[in-house]
């Protein structure tokens, strides 16, 4: 049985449960991920079920939590053994996520995630619909058809693929204004505990709960969800002895 562990309200943790306009809800699930995680690539099918079924008064916001900094080095042969482990031990796991192990061969890897990030960032920038779009663009793009994320001609495609305006993209993308935007999320994301990815936390009536991560069953994270909800609400109206 998992029990909760609440978290302690931090004057920085503070910050994150106040900030949002007064009138969005009081409950709000964060959903922490990088875009070329392949992990929260494998969560994807339970983390659209859970939203799904989750009530309309618990806000849905994405951070990006930064998985690997700027660089244009060549990832160096062990990682890339590594991931493919990752992989193929992901695709043992969980029921209907494939790879294209063809990237291997096909590309230079990068060990770099932060242009994805922005490009996510880019993208809400945009449309605010359009940034899970984006998620799911380079998904595809990176685990599905063997192109590099770390590129932006790669991302400039998945621009294009879910609609948004290819100019603007790329010049929002490469911008001051979004790296500031992606350090704020990574900053939040470490402010909320956050150490690997995907991650989900759930802040509600002034504390922050760590929701575990179900990748075959979506339903465990939406019964617990659920039940921080009924359990504060009880206590609430509870009376004081």
């Amino acid at each position: 049985m998992y029990i909760h562990n609440r978290q302690p309200c931090t004057q920085e943790m503070g910050k994150i449960i106040q900030s949002g306009s007064t009138a969005s809800p009081i409950t709000r699930l964060f959903y922490i991920h990088d875009p070329m995680c392949s992990w929260c690539y494998a969560f994807s099918r339970s983390w659209a079920a859970l939203q799904a079924e989750l009530s309309e008064d618990v806000a849905i916001i994405y951070l990006a939590g930064g998985l690997a900094s700027d660089t244009t080095e060549p990832m160096p042969l062990s990682m890339r053994h590594t991931i493919q482990q990752i992989w193929q031990r992901i695709e043992q796991t969980v029921p209907g996520v494939s790879f294209n192990y063809d990237f291997w061969s096909r590309n230079t890897p990068i060990r770099s995630t932060y242009p994805a990030c922005r490009a996510v960032l880019a993208a809400r920038k945009q449309q605010a619909e359009s940034e899970p779009e984006m998620v799911h663009a380079i998904h595809r793009a990176y685990y599905q058809k063997a192109l590099n994320p770390s590129l932006p001609e790669t991302l400039q495609e998945c621009a294009q693929e879910i609609g948004l305006d290819v100019a603007v993209f790329g010049r929002d993308s490469i911008s001051l204004e979004i790296d500031d935007d992606l350090q704020h999320e990574i900053r939040q994301s470490r402010q909320l505990g956050v150490c690997s990815y995907p991650s989900l936390r759930l802040v509600h009536n002034n504390a922050i709960f760590p929701i575990p991560i179900d990748y075959l069953n979506h339903r465990s994270m939406r019964d617990e969800v659920n039940r921080i909800i009924r359990e504060a609400a009880l206590t609430k109206s509870a009376p004081e002895n």
